[in-house]
């Protein structure tokens, strides 16, 4: 069963171009299905039945809500799709599974005031405020994930044209306009305070950490939530939410969906169109806030 499992995951990654971090939620999911399976005394993939799968997932209800079991269920259709292409599996037991309902959450936003709050907290006297100061403005001004911004390499930075090549999910790239704040801040960055984080190392990265390597995912997290806490800002932050506000902020002022598709970089446009959602729930708190007659 491992084998099988380890060859859908190369799959994914070679044939797919998936993130690692993709990849390392797959695995997860499919080892969790294979122990269960192994307890009900199934040796293979090829014996599993639909009755099985349903119990699994059922199993998952109490323990997780319906977007976790959503996406162990993701993993495992996908799984059964690439056995039965493969002929390792004489029907696919997954084929007929159905998605547990979601609530619709609406992403949180920051307003246009909180983030230029935001924005000019750092203090651009010094390599990291120039640093902090450039990745703060860029995720606003691009709506790059936080993956994104961690690997963004020197080579993907056109500051004349005023654009980034973007890798984002599933290894595609996308050209992603930057703007003048951004790319002004940015444009400092790396003339001045970046060569100071270097320490005569070499790196591809364009955001370092104090030892001069690339700064992580959890770097860029905390840094921001340093930067909301001097902000005085009192919602909890996170990178995710300034790509939220990014495409809100574009929404509200007239961006249509499909240019915002582009930018965020997905693959369906029913993604963007969660933010159609958010711009009309901030239209009606809005109304309800100033209208002398809610």
């Amino acid at each position: 069963m491992d084998e099988l499992m380890d060859l859908f995951l190369g799959h994914l990654s070679v044939e797919k171009g998936l993130s690692d971090n993709t990849l390392s939620a797959y695995g997860a999911d499919l080892r969790e299905l294979a122990r269960y399976l192994r307890q009900s005394e199934i040796a293979n993939w090829g014996e599993v039945s639909r009755d099985h799968l349903v119990a699994y997932i059922e199993k998952l209800g109490a323990t997780l809500s319906n977007r976790s079991k959503a996406r162990h269920l993701a993993a495992v259709r996908s799984f059964f799709k690439y056995l039965e292409r493969q002929e390792r599996i004489p029907s696919n037991p997954a084929a007929r599974l159905h998605f547990p309902k979601i609530s619709l959450t609406l992403p949180r936003v920051l307003s246009a005031t909180e983030v230029e709050t935001l924005l000019e907290t750092p203090e651009a006297g010094s390599p990291f405020g120039q640093r902090d100061k450039a990745m703060l403005e860029l995720l606003y001004a691009t709506g790059l994930r936080v993956s994104e911004l961690a690997d963004l390499q020197l080579r993907q930075v056109h500051l004349d044209a005023g654009y980034l090549i973007v890798r984002g999910k599933g290894d595609k790239e996308r050209l992603t306009p930057m703007g003048d704040w951004a790319g002004e801040a940015l444009k400092a960055y790396l003339q001045e305070g970046r060569a100071k984080l270097l320490k005569q190392k070499s790196a591809q990265e364009v955001f370092l950490n104090h030892h001069g390597q690339k700064l992580s995912r959890q770097g860029i997290w905390k840094i921001i939530k340093q930067y909301a806490v001097k902000a005085a800002i009192p919602q909890n932050i996170t990178p995710h939410m300034l790509r939220h506000s990014f495409a809100t902020h574009l929404l509200e002022n007239g961006a249509d969906l499909r240019s915002l598709q582009a930018m965020l970089g997905h693959a369906d446009i029913s993604t963007t169109q969660i933010y159609t959602h958010v711009a009309r729930a901030r239209l009606k708190e809005i109304h309800q806030k100033f209208h002398p007659r809610p």
